[in-house]
């Protein structure tokens, strides 16, 4: 097993007022040569939207986009005709396929709004637009996993243009739980949303990230109670 730390510190981020975005990849203004993706995962952005704050609409083709709210909700709008407001606990993803413009806003004009977007790069390119959310449960993810993006129908998840999987997990102090990639040969990028965990010698606090790579299986162990994203990605 292989794995590459990112440090919660080591982001890029910029201030604009009423979005302040943490980079784990280079985005904008942010480059870093060392970390401009992880596989197939291109984009990992860790936003915060103060109340009223908009992303006006603009275009996007040829990626899948996910995007998972983790306090407030997000105001979604797009050419294909979908909208919605997705909420702390709900997952949204659009297949930006041939072609698409939307846009997105904090839901409140009062409330701050905190989310993950994900860029991957997508399996079949130039494919129909779509778009997607659900809610899931919160304790459905409570010392297990909870599968939320997936193209594999057992995984009972959001369908994605890739052979890609996303899940999440809350652990009690104490816990340990086993990753296992959906395929063989996959990357795997874990966020620690919050709390602290060990995967092998890593010690990962708040926002820190793991790529692991070169195994098909990996544990952890949350040292206090524990939040965390895993984003499986082809490395290709």
């Amino acid at each position: 097993m292989k794995t590459v730390l990112h440090r919660a510190s080591e982001r890029g981020s910029a201030d604009y007022g009423w979005l302040k975005p943490n980079y784990y990849f280079s985005f904008s203004q942010y480059h870093n040569p060392e970390r401009v993706r992880f596989g197939l995962l291109r984009v990992l952005n860790d936003d915060f939207i103060e109340g009223g704050g908009a992303f006006g609409a603009h275009p996007h083709d040829n990626m899948e986009i996910v995007t998972i709210p983790l306090a407030g909700a997000v105001h979604h709008k797009d050419s294909t005709g979908g909208e919605g407001i997705i909420k702390a606990g709900e997952v949204q993803i659009m297949s930006a396929g041939s072609g698409v413009r939307h846009s997105e806003a904090n839901a409140s004009q009062t409330d701050p709004l905190q989310l993950f977007q994900v860029w991957i790069f997508p399996k079949v390119r130039n494919i129909e637009p779509r778009y997607d959310q659900r809610a899931f449960e919160l304790t459905g993810r409570d010392n297990r996993w909870q599968i939320v993006v997936s193209p594999r129908d057992e995984d009972n998840a959001l369908w994605i243009n890739q052979d890609a999987r996303f899940a999440l997990t809350k652990l009690d102090a104490g816990q340990t739980i086993s990753y296992e990639n959906a395929f063989s040969g996959n990357g795997v990028y874990l966020v620690n949303i919050r709390g602290k965990a060990r995967v092998g010698e890593n010690i990962l606090h708040d926002r820190d990230a793991l790529g692991i790579t070169d195994t098909d299986s990996f544990s952890i162990t949350a040292d206090e109670e524990t939040e965390l994203l895993a984003i499986e990605v082809p490395m290709h």
